[in-house]
């Protein structure tokens, strides 16, 4: 289905009729305790971490969604994602908007035969708008072949005004609340890649709202220290919260590695080595997938002094945030290109 005429059609099934909650119902929703955490399947040669507060374990690595959709046959991305499962991977990344819909396809086709129960499966809404989420939640379940997702997030909270639009009467935080209460979601985070205030922005206006996020998605990577860090800004709020904090764009897409002042695992190994529940990365093929087992079988801690002299060495190539063009460029918002998608 096209993408433009997904709120005529979810509209026209009836998928976006949820009723909105009253101040007092509202305020009981949010604080609903969600399914008590789930135990999965865990190998020796990965890391499993806490996520946030949740009592949810996950893999310290995260299968990137947006990666596997890209294969030219899909037979491969459905192999791609169950020998990360089977290798001990559980953390699955997935948007409403990757690749038209694919990605989001592919996940659910691979999820099937038993795969579904070893996974904590999450994925991400650009509606901000109650209508507007409703009707894609209800997509990507389809897609996704599940009557429960684990972890929802408002996806692409990159522009001040995001915040005010999701939290407003008939929002799409009134929807995520009310699916929570109505067994389609578990857990409720937010997404972001552009500026470390945006997140803060939105981190604060939760609280006014009474609400607690239990994750929440930055760019956590070697380059990020030195130029609108949301390592320095963002997930130590995030942390004193007991939010699980998702690290995201460990290379950039390629441009970091563009760079070449980082190897691979090395840029792995430093996004590890912060307070983060998992490094979501983008796997495309089974030689990237080692890549990823190769940093989490390897992985120890690095030290102030290893921090240090790695930052010292990408300090110069990240000053101006010339390889992060997730923040200075449009080059990855989606939702800007298309802000019918936000509803």
């Amino acid at each position: 289905m096209e993408r433009r005429d997904f709120i005529k059609s979810a509209t026209a099934a009836g998928l976006a009729a949820v009723t909105t909650p009253s101040s007092q119902g509202e305020a009981a929703a949010q604080t609903v305790a969600p399914k008590a955490p789930v135990t999965r399947p865990q190998s020796p040669d990965m890391i499993y971490r806490d996520l946030g507060t949740t009592g949810e374990k996950v893999s310290a690595i995260g299968l990137g969604g947006f990666h596997v959709g890209k294969q030219a046959d899909p037979a491969e991305s459905i192999r791609l994602i169950r020998s990360a499962i089977d290798r001990g991977i559980t953390f699955m990344d997935n948007c409403w908007d990757y690749n038209d819909g694919i990605s989001e396809v592919r996940m659910g086709q691979a999820l099937r035969d038993g795969y579904r129960d070893k996974v904590f499966l999450m994925t991400k809404i650009d509606g901000r708008t109650k209508v507007a989420y409703n009707a894609q939640l209800e997509q990507s379940m389809g897609r996704l072949h599940a009557d429960m997702i684990d972890l929802v997030q408002f996806h692409e909270v990159i522009r001040m005004e995001d915040p005010d639009r999701i939290f407003a009467e008939g929002g799409a935080f009134e929807a995520a609340v009310a699916a929570r209460q109505a067994g389609k979601i578990r857990y409720i985070g937010f997404t972001g890649h552009k500026d470390p205030a945006v997140h803060l922005r939105m981190l604060e206006t939760a609280q006014k709202h009474g609400f607690h996020f239990d994750t929440v998605q930055m760019p956590i990577n070697v380059m990020d220290a030195h130029f609108r860090s949301f390592e320095k800004e963002v997930m130590p709020v995030a942390v004193k919260q007991g939010i699980g904090v998702l690290a995201m764009k460990t290379f950039g897409d390629h441009y970091i590695l563009d760079s070449n002042t980082v190897e691979p695992v090395e840029a792995l190994h430093y996004s590890l080595t912060q307070p983060v529940s998992v490094v979501i990365t983008g796997i495309d093929s089974m030689p990237i997938l080692d890549q990823a087992f190769t940093a989490a079988k390897t992985f120890q801690p690095m030290s102030k002094t290893q921090i240090a002299a790695l930052l010292s060495k990408t300090m110069q190539a990240a000053s101006t945030g010339k390889y992060e063009l997730f923040k200075t460029t449009p080059h990855f918002d989606g939702t800007a290109a298309n802000p019918k998608w936000l509803g």
